[in-house]
């Protein structure tokens, strides 16, 4: 077994335009103080990492990873959630989503979805520059207008839309093969990946792409009502990223799942700043202690009631406490006895 890597901050709920949060030495300097180890770096944000001179130049990358290492501080995965969601926008989101994209190619839904392919390549290579082997983003959403069956669902529609998801991103999810790195998509409502089923409907549409991986993010699924320590029994050969990150559902008589249009903070379900929330993950890392999770556990800051900075630095002290340095040796050793074929034999009288 192994100890999984931890704790990561995902810095892009604490960029801004003052310091420490506007440059990446700033941000690493702070964290570092925090005690994270590792941060997950957003590509969308040229100031603080430019994905353009990562993919191309390998003297950058390195550049940047001895900036953070000044901090005690690696690099645990970059993000492209921006753009994976582009990569896929329903009609119905098109305006919705067009800031997500440079200026030169909103309004140009051909255009967006080309530069946002390209931009999700261009993450693998600077992945492999950075001797990354973890990707995380989102999947882009087709049939997110009709998950819920009314008018009755339309099993040709659902095909079509998961047919046409695949088709784009199978030649990323090569490209990311290419240069040894794995696609984790975070299951999120709103993306068409958004729960196991979906996931599963997915992997097979692009016939098991061994670098199509599940980004594992509890409190989605907590806010789903899907059993999130099962699932890590179900999928853990996939998942190759952990977003730590909590929430809480509060059953009420006015308003469920689908959030009645509120305000975070008044929704029956809503995400909270690290124990606050009810997410067991005393299980949950357990379980990924018990399946050898490769990788980081990275903090996604993200309440409707606490101040972000105070966020972090309990979310710092939460994962830290909750790693399970894993044993080297069992429990029972000291009372091991013969092993051989002959004892084996004896002790069932044969």
């Amino acid at each position: 077994m192994q100890t999984l890597k931890g704790p990561g901050l995902f810095i892009s709920q604490f960029i801004d335009s003052t310091a420490p949060f506007n440059t990446l030495e700033g941000l690493a300097e702070w964290a570092a103080g925090l005690g994270f180890k590792a941060l997950q770096i957003p590509c969308n944000h040229p100031h603080i990492f430019d994905l353009n001179k990562a993919a191309e130049s390998k003297t950058y990358c390195d550049e940047i990873s001895g900036k953070l290492k000044e901090h005690g501080l690696v690099i645990s995965e970059l993000s492209t959630h921006l753009e994976g969601q582009l990569v896929a926008v329903h009609p119905a989101y098109d305006l919705a989503f067009n800031d997500f994209a440079p200026a030169e190619v909103r309004h140009d839904a051909g255009a967006r979805k080309k530069w946002a392919i390209s931009a999700l390549k261009k993450a693998a290579k600077a992945s492999a520059h950075l001797d990354l082997k973890a990707h995380a983003t989102f999947s882009g959403a087709l049939a997110w207008p009709y998950f819920y069956p009314w008018p009755p669902r339309k099993e040709p529609l659902i095909n079509a839309a998961f047919e046409e998801l695949a088709a784009r991103w199978r030649p990323i999810l090569d490209e990311f093969d290419k240069h040894g790195v794995d696609v984790c998509y975070e299951l999120h409502p709103g993306e068409d990946l958004h729960d196991g089923v979906s996931f599963e409907r997915f992997l097979a549409a692009v016939n098991n792409h061994p670098r199509c991986n599940i980004l594992f993010d509890p409190s989605h699924l907590r806010l789903q009502h899907i059993d999130y320590v099962d699932f890590i029994d179900a999928y853990h050969e996939r998942i190759k990223a952990f977003h730590v990150k909590d929430a809480e559902f509060t059953s009420t008589a006015k308003s469920g799942v689908y959030g009645g249009y509120q305000a975070w903070v008044d929704r029956a379900g809503r995400f909270r700043s690290l124990g606050d929330g009810d997410i067991n993950f005393a299980a949950i890392f357990s379980k990924l202690a018990q399946y050898n999770y490769p990788g980081w556990a990275v903090l996604e800051w993200e309440c409707c009631l606490k101040e972000s900075e105070q966020g972090a630095r309990e979310g710092a002290q939460f994962i830290s406490s909750h790693i399970i340095p894993v044993a080297q040796r069992a429990f029972d050793d000291f009372a091991v006895t013969d092993e051989s074929d002959d004892t084996a034999r004896k002790m069932l009288g044969l």
